[in-house]
């Protein structure tokens, strides 16, 4: 092995720890004054899988969503973001099997009316509830299956492990399992002592990922007193640092959303951002965000494991996410790391030709925790060594520009056989 010592890569993760917050069970049912389910409604052919999830809130609160910057975006997107920009809400449904996207007025009306079949059911007004849907695009939605499976989710509210977990199941496409993550922690009390406080939920993604935004589809809750405001900053923030930072094959989707509900039950004065707790909500929320952006792009569709990049050294952000993307996406990269070659050529290959201007004479990369490139020039290595460290289920890849002092960290996976069959067959 070489004298060199591995780049130090900067932390990102934990910050949530650093302000008390662990994680723990519940997903989006972990904060209180949130119920959801998740049902089998009809809009897929198996009736023995689940695509129809509600989440609501026990009373109107405070919400905030981002949504694609896709301009072929679906009905459902529609017909939410200004919904959402409203700053309040009370539930959001979404169904799997259908992306309702390029289906025009009738799309929107099916949008606008499968959320006037949730408020009905719930006694509230339809402008308080979200509409969110995946699946196919161009193939026209009706509204049977909402008529038939909204009563059914409504009957099944509850705030348990077990619901969080049903409504995760129900907006899966391609994903080979469930997404959730969730963290509490305890924040001081206006009178004294602390009182307890949670953020979490689910997402749905697996292909089609590259968010311009978010991430496919995701639910998140706090019973944090966000103010409207509040939401959308803390929001805004652990998106672009966490969903944002994903992709598996540089598609943006159509359909993405992530909606955050902040129900207020936690017993604490409103809090804005100038509020000393502000800061502890958004590490929770942006760890609860990491967690499932790690999620995502290690369950990208056909993939064996999940690969981090971490770009250092940068002149600016811009550049490292640059660097970063163009290194994930390289199709060489991907299918070197499925490949277990450690073919470093390639990670210098995909930073060179994004247009970020560097020295390479300064570029150090490592890969697996291990050193392969100083000062531009190749470092010799134990492919032995390397073959073993690819039987890790992350692939760490770490560059080091020497041109400043930015950074970021996007996460990808390898690019399989089954990747193309997956899409190769999506639609039969």
């Amino acid at each position: 092995m070489s004298g060199f010592e591995p780049l130090r890569v900067p932390e990102r993760d934990g910050a949530a720890e650093g302000f008390g917050f662990v994680p723990c069970e519940g997903g989006v049912c972990a904060a209180r004054g949130i119920r959801a389910t998740g049902v089998s409604a009809g809009f897929r052919h198996n009736p023995d899988r689940r695509d129809l999830a509600l989440v609501v809130a026990d009373r109107t609160c405070v919400c905030a969503g981002t949504f694609t910057k896709n301009r072929f975006c679906a009905a459902p997107v529609q017909v939410s973001r200004p919904r959402a920009a409203s700053g309040h809400a009370r539930a959001v449904v979404l169904n799997s099997g259908n992306a309702n996207a390029a289906t025009g007025e009738q799309g929107l009306e099916v949008a606008r009316a499968s959320a006037r079949i949730v408020a009905d059911a719930l006694g509230c007004a339809a402008e308080e509830v979200l509409v969110a849907s995946t699946g196919v695009i161009g193939v026209p939605l009706g509204l049977e299956c909402f008529e038939m499976g909204v009563p059914a989710c409504v009957g099944q509210l509850e705030r348990s492990v077990a619901a969080a977990h049903h409504a995760a199941r129900a907006v899966m496409t391609t994903d080979t399992h469930s997404k959730q993550a969730a963290y509490v922690g305890s924040l001081p009390a206006p009178g004294g002592g602390t009182v307890e406080v949670h953020v979490g939920g689910f997402a749905k993604g697996s292909g089609m990922i590259q968010p311009d935004m978010a991430t496919m589809l995701s639910v998140l809750s706090t019973d944090a007193p966000l103010t409207p405001k509040a939401a959308r900053v803390a929001l805004g923030r652990a998106v672009s640092q966490s969903f944002n930072k994903v992709t598996v094959d540089s598609d943006t989707s159509t359909n993405d959303c992530c909606i955050l509900f902040a129900t207020g039950e936690a017993e604490l004065e409103a809090i804005d951002e100038d509020s000393a707790a502000f800061p502890a909500i958004c590490a929770a929320l942006r760890a609860t965000c990491e967690a499932l952006a790690r999620q995502i792009a290690a369950d990208g569709e056909g993939s064996t494991r999940l690969v981090t990049v971490d770009v250092m050294g940068a002149a600016t952000e811009a550049d490292a996410d640059a660097v970063a993307r163009a290194v994930a996406n390289s199709p060489l990269v991907k299918t070197a790391v499925f490949g277990h070659d450690a073919n470093w050529g390639r990670v210098a290959s995909a930073a060179g030709k994004c247009g970020v201007a560097f020295d390479q004479r300064k570029v150090d990369i490592d890969l697996l925790g291990v050193p392969v490139c100083r000062s531009g020039l190749a470092v010799a290595m134990d492919e032995d060594d390397m073959l073993k460290r690819f039987k890790e289920s992350e692939v760490p890849i770490a560059i080091d520009l020497g041109m400043g002092s930015c950074s970021t960290r996007v996460w990808t996976c390898d690019l399989t056989h089954d990747y193309v069959t997956i899409n190769g067959d999506y639609r039969t």
